[in-house]
């Protein structure tokens, strides 16, 4: 039997499922991938096979694959073209070097023609390229990281107290990073499935009035919501240096590392009820029931949105 690879391991997802698959398979089945030399180091001084890969170049993609039955493909923190091309490079040195199953980190009701997040595209996109080349796969569609939305929470605790966006009361799932990645790596450990989709949901359907209560409830803050326009929380992004898609600058620590496009369209997308797919996916896959938002925020320090990381070259 091939190996598990597992890309990504420079970044938060990537780390942390790491992490969470050398608890249930011996160090000697996985091979770990990263564009960063650095971040490789401590897993191979345990002896774990590790190899540097780019994404934005097929040289040396399918020697880096090669060996591996299983292949996480965790999606790249661009959007547009790029990440297209960056997927491509991926779906097609696996495919060459012999993977049969890839595992691609999607996005909740990715399908839907009329989702409006723009982040959509690249996922639906990667999932039907991955079909179109004949290849095994597991998509594992996530809600939106609860991580997100606890530092925006604090960055308004911070300020005036009413956290402002345009999703309304469109209700959302989410999920913990750490259990996005959990997921990941019992995706990528498991042999039941084959050419499936999983929603993967945290514990219960909120709205960001919810949400918003329950950071309450523990912190002992008094933050309000108020609904604002698409183009108002675009405004606010820009007053804090956001940029409005991924080919601009991000600044170092920002509590929002992503673009506001993204961001805006994912909260039209949760406002319009887009994003309201709701299963027990997670806990089939996993054996195990998803954080609770009461939970990451009475661990809130454990639970913050964290750096950016993307290979832009």
């Amino acid at each position: 039997m091939g190996k598990l690879l597992l890309t990504g391991i420079d970044g938060n997802l990537g780390g942390q499922a790491a992490e969470y698959l050398l608890n249930i398979v011996d160090n000697d089945q996985v091979i770990f991938c990263s564009y960063n030399p650095e971040a490789l180091k401590p897993y191979a001084e345990k002896g774990i096979e590790t190899r540097v890969t780019n994404f934005n170049k097929m040289d040396g993609l399918q020697e880096a694959f090669s060996g591996a039955d299983k292949l996480v493909l965790i999606s790249m923190p661009f959007v547009g073209e790029k990440r297209q091309q960056a997927h491509r490079n991926v779906v097609d040195a696996a495919k060459e070097a012999g993977v049969k199953q890839i595992i691609y980190t999607s996005l909740v009701n990715a399908g839907d023609e009329s989702n409006p997040s723009v982040e959509k595209i690249d996922h639906i996109y990667t999932e039907d390229y991955i079909k179109s080349v004949g290849l095994d796969y597991i998509f594992l569609r996530n809600s939106q990281y609860a991580e997100a939305m606890i530092t925006n929470y604090f960055t308004y605790v911070k300020g005036d107290g009413v956290l402002k966006n345009s999703q309304g009361e469109g209700k959302m799932a989410y999920i913990s990073r750490k259990d996005c990645a959990k997921a990941v790596a019992y995706a990528l450990a498991s042999t039941d499935y084959q050419k499936a989709t999983l929603n993967i949901n945290g514990s219960e359907l909120m709205t960001i009035s919810d949400f918003v209560a329950i950071g309450n409830k523990v912190t002992g803050n008094n933050v309000t919501y108020k609904e604002i326009t698409d183009e108002e929380n675009y405004q606010i992004f820009d007053a804090m240096g956001v940029p409005r898609t991924t080919d601009g600058k991000f600044k170092d620590g920002s509590e929002a590392p992503f673009s506001s496009e993204g961001m805006v369209t994912f909260a039209q997308a949760i406002r319009l009820g887009k994003m309201d797919d709701f299963t027990k996916d997670f806990q089939k896959l996993t054996g195990q029931e998803p954080l609770t938002v009461e939970y990451m925020f009475s661990n809130a320090e454990e639970f913050q949105v964290g750096d950016r990381h993307s290979m832009d070259d």
